[in-house]
């Protein structure tokens, strides 16, 4: 295998010396494949003992519709509670890498001063790997290089990832966790999924939900850290929140909203506790959404009705000579042609004129006048009482102006001569 050739080392005449020791290649195997030691074995090292030969089984064929309805083999598969992946030390491998490896990346000039400060820290971090990493102002390129002491080989593949992830405006605290085992990256890129700028300045937005609310959700139930910047989407967290959180992004750049996908993903978090239906299947509790408002097809202005079909030709247009011939102009002279097309073009002038003449004289016409209201003549059914009306003028006659009235005035005057007597 590839790896056993590339760990093989040389002895000190520079000949070529025994390959790594077989609990070495598997645990190197284990840790680039990221399965088991065992998983190139060849399907027929797996057969039963005592079986017989194996016989040729004819190819089948599943129609597409089948293939996209299977279930994907990583969610079938279930880990004990509490396992852990051992960690790669120097005893798995102990005479290290044999070439040298590197990767760079450029980052944007915004991003610049951000790095110059955090980047005595990058290096620390990835140090401890024994992993050298270098930052170019000059050119705007971070690059991160093995050394002769590396001897996990995975960890020139870590050290992209989180150049990677600082280049995409991360910050160092939660770039760092990527050097750890169990936690994994993704970068989706959502630039080229819708046409209009506009409307993906939208579908980005409602990614991100009322000041944050949405992102903060989705963090929250899938276990990762996530960030929205420009034109991609960086995820950081374990593998089992990174699948979920790519199908969310996809979908809301699709136009389906992520609360529909939010309330999937807490659904299956609280059947994931009950540990009768972590084996069963989830579709029965699931919600389906159908989409409800479907624009309709706009119709074009002008439609195109097909004419009937006729075994015969269209006739022939009629040229110029033929007309002339219908109208009898065609058999007169020069002079007289002539004339009559001044005469048309006379007509038409005249024509011209008297419509401009119109327009003018409008301006010149008064417009109608509103008719005017009609006052209403006072209703006479109701009889006026004459005989009041003359004693209330001579009542008003006899009063001064400012008087007081006659009731008044006579206990004035009472109380003037009680007055005089008590004196």
């Amino acid at each position: 295998m590839w790896l056993e050739k590339m760990f093989h080392v040389k002895d000190e005449e520079g000949q070529p010396g025994l390959p790594l020791p077989a609990c070495t290649a598997d645990a190197l195997r284990f840790r680039v494949t990221g399965g088991s030691a065992r998983s190139d074995m060849a399907d027929d090292d797996l057969e039963e003992v005592g079986a017989g030969p194996k016989q040729k089984e004819k190819p089948k064929h599943r129609s597409k519709k089948k293939a996209a309805a299977a279930v994907d083999e990583s969610e079938l598969l279930t880990v004990p509670d509490g396992w852990k992946e051992p960690a790669f030390t120097r005893e798995d491998n102990p005479r290290g890498l044999l070439e040298e490896s590197s990767f760079a990346t450029l980052f944007p000039k915004y991003r610049e001063a951000y790095l110059k400060e955090c980047w005595p820290l990058v290096q620390k971090a990835l140090g401890e790997h024994y992993v050298n990493a270098a930052l170019d102002l000059i050119e705007g390129s971070m690059t991160v290089t093995t050394t002769k002491k590396t001897f996990d080989p995975y960890a020139i593949i870590r050290a992209r990832d989180l150049i990677k992830l600082l280049a995409r405006s991360v910050p160092f605290e939660q770039a760092v966790r990527i050097l750890q085992d169990d936690v994994a990256c993704d970068i989706i890129k959502i630039g080229t999924l819708v046409r209009k700028r506009d409307t993906f300045i939208k579908r980005r937005g409602r990614l991100l939900g009322p000041k944050g609310s949405t992102l903060k959700a989705l963090e929250l139930l899938t276990n990762c850290y996530i960030m929205v910047q420009g034109n991609t989407v960086s995820a950081l967290g374990p593998f089992s929140g990174l699948k979920e959180v790519r199908k969310v992004v996809l979908d809301t750049m699709k136009n389906i909203h992520p609360i529909y996908n939010i309330k999937t993903l807490m659904i299956k978090r609280e059947l994931a506790k009950d540990p009768v239906l972590r084996s069963q299947s989830w579709d029965r509790f699931l919600p389906k959404f159908k989409r409800k408002n479907l624009k309709k097809r706009k119709e074009p202005k002008k439609k195109n009705t097909k004419k009937e079909y006729t075994p015969f030709p269209p006739p022939q247009p009629e040229s110029q000579i033929d007309k002339e011939l219908a109208s009898g102009e065609y058999f007169l002279k020069e002079r007289q042609k002539k004339r009559k097309r001044v005469e048309e073009i006379k007509a038409k002038q005249a024509d011209a004129l008297k419509k401009r003449q119109e327009e003018r004289n409008k301006a010149f016409i008064p417009p109608k006048e509103k008719p005017a209201v009609k006052t209403k003549k006072a209703s006479t059914e109701k009889k006026i009482d004459i005989e009041a009306i003359k004693e209330k003028v001579k009542n008003a006659k006899k009063k001064k102006l400012g008087a007081l009235p006659v009731e008044e005035v006579k206990l004035k005057m009472a109380a003037d001569e009680k007055k005089k007597k008590k004196k």
